[in-house]
């Protein structure tokens, strides 16, 4: 279940990121740090 919903997220993160909303409302590095630093630590 965890997977799944890292997976939904990563995925809302980067249309977001394509679609230039984050960089839009200066989102870009928190998000990139939310998503990015807890992925290395399950690792």
């Amino acid at each position: 279940m965890a997977f799944a919903l890292f997976y939904v997220i990563a995925l809302t993160i980067l249309v977001l990121h394509f679609t230039g909303w984050l960089a839009r409302h200066r989102m870009e590095w928190p998000v990139l740090a939310v998503a990015v630093f807890p992925a290395i630590d399950i690792l």
